[in-house]
């Protein structure tokens, strides 16, 4: 930790959490913030206004408002790579260019959506979406969240080369009614690749006549995807300066665009707009994603957790943990600087989670009374997701209540095994609804949670190297050309395939 603020922040008194509510009797005021229809309360955390003015000062002291100023407008903020990260701009916000190129590309995609809809290319009811991590993880939560459950076409998002994961769909499916969009940034990615060829054999197989006619590719890279087969007017392009983890606003998301409207995808951007205008114009002390950063750091840096959980008490939610998983560990799980020193700080906490009230039969046995301290993310939508009897709904969004308080308040007790320290402290994001347009402001407030943090760390959240050397490994062991690994793996790889 090289800033003296550093210590600062790590000498503040650690006053309990019922204390801090005891003194404050204005807290409310300051750590329940509203914004795009969703209620974030920080209320449960240990920060107070002394912990904010001292990560205030922080943020100015490590530039916040211009790195934030170089994100927006489209600056080459990945460092290592030499280019922007431009995924706000597939939102409205940054490069003018870059803004107007993504609206170019957008009115692409909805034409295509047209033409598919008015049954040019075949009479498909069914859709194969295959790609792997954020190609993959942005689409099926997107999905999860947000149909209704009487859309035209049947969705499958297929991300693993296990073909476990593949089969099921192609036994369900009918060749004849199937749609394949293949998600690929480079458009070299193996596994994505693999599945579609199996895929493409599969409709052979079943008598289609053309199944590369049948085949929508989004990449940024379309000369390959063209290379591949795919007809140029089925290549639905992004821009380069939108990473994988980010490129759910890009026509990555097309295929959910498809199945479930356009009107829908619309709404999921102009949702994380609102959320990019909040992050852009709130001071510190009240930008959602910069006090959830603050919290970030603070438990991190000053009490120790290694780990964040998240738990949806929400069933159409339940891939919210997943997909933060990927966007917080693959953007700031580095330990270099800037500069290529090394992080003298621990970087992105363990992120892991569930879904409520399942969870609570699960692990909040640590949570309450373990000797592991976890900051706990509470997210619940106010409106329910069904036409049962309300007590299914009010019966959830009191048990995401009660945890929260429970975690703070603790229950003492002589009898040390009922004894519940508390002093744990949550953040709970409540919606007022479970909509497109809440969603996209929600994931904004986590891709601007991430850059924050990594701005505090100062480390570079949109490059991922370290997700190549496996992939590097992978290749060499099947290459099969004379050169070995380690005794272990090569015994493994002997005991699978033989010798």
């Amino acid at each position: 930790m090289t800033s003296n603020l550093w210590q600062t922040i790590k000498t503040l008194p650690q006053k309990p959490l019922v204390e801090i509510f005891d003194s404050d009797k204005n807290r409310m005021d300051r750590f329940g913030l509203e914004h795009a229809d969703i209620y974030f309360d920080l209320s449960k955390t240990h920060l107070d206004d002394a912990a904010i003015r001292a990560f205030s000062e922080l943020a100015d002291e490590v530039g916040l408002a211009k790195k934030r100023e170089a994100l927006l407008a489209g600056e080459p903020v990945n460092i290592s790579e030499g280019r922007a990260a431009e995924h706000c701009a597939e939102r409205g916000t940054g490069d003018a260019a870059s803004v107007e190129n993504a609206r170019a590309l957008h009115q692409r995609m909805k034409s295509l959506i047209e033409v598919i809809e008015a049954g040019a290319l075949g009479d498909f009811t069914q859709i194969i979406h295959l790609g792997i991590g954020g190609s993959a993880l942005g689409p099926k939560l997107l999905h999860q969240a947000l149909r209704v459950g009487d859309e035209k076409y049947e969705l499958a998002v297929v991300s693993n080369i296990d073909g476990a994961a593949l089969e099921p769909v192609l036994e369900r499916f009918d060749a004849d009614k199937t749609l394949l969009v293949v998600a690929s940034k480079t458009f070299t990615t193996a596994e994505t690749l693999l599945n579609a060829q199996s895929v493409l054999d599969w409709m052979q197989e079943e008598g289609v006549t053309d199944p590369q006619g049948r085949v929508v590719a989004l990449t940024a890279n379309p000369e390959q995807a063209v290379q591949w087969g795919v007809d140029e007017t089925r290549i639905l392009p992004f821009s380069e300066t939108v990473g994988g983890r980010y490129s759910l606003w890009s026509s990555i998301g097309f295929a959910v665009a498809l199945a479930l409207g356009y009107e829908v995808f619309d709404d999921l951007l102009a949702g994380a707009q609102a959320m990019d205008q909040h992050f852009q114009a709130a001071p510190w002390d009240q930008n959602i994603p910069v006090l959830a950063a603050f919290a970030d750091q603070y438990y991190a840096q000053v009490r120790k957790c290694e780990t964040r959980a998240v738990f949806a008490y929400d069933e159409r939610l339940g891939l919210l943990p997943d997909y933060l998983q990927q966007l917080e560990m693959e953007s700031n799980g580095k330990s270099v600087t800037l500069d290529g020193t090394l992080l003298s700080m621990p970087s992105s906490p363990i992120v892991w989670g569930g879904v409520g009230t399942d969870a609570q039969h699960a692990v909040f046995q640590l949570l309450h009374q373990g000797t592991h301290l976890v900051p706990v993310e509470f997210l619940a939508v106010v409106e329910p997701g069904d036409s049962l009897h309300p007590a299914h709904h009010n019966g959830l969004l009191l048990n995401c209540f009660a945890q929260s308080a429970a975690l703070m308040a603790g229950k003492k007790s002589d009898d040390s095994d009922r004894n519940y320290p508390g002093d744990r402290p949550s953040m709970t994001i409540l919606l007022d609804d479970l909509d497109a347009r809440s969603l996209g402001a929600l994931l904004a407030f986590y891709e601007h949670r991430t850059f924050v943090n990594a701005v505090l760390l100062n480390i570079n959240p949109f490059d991922q190297f370290g997700v190549e050397l496996g992939k590097q490994m992978a290749n060499k062991l099947a290459a099969d050309d004379g050169s070995r690994l380690d005794v272990s793996t090569e015994l493994l790889k002997k005991r699978a395939f033989g010798a």
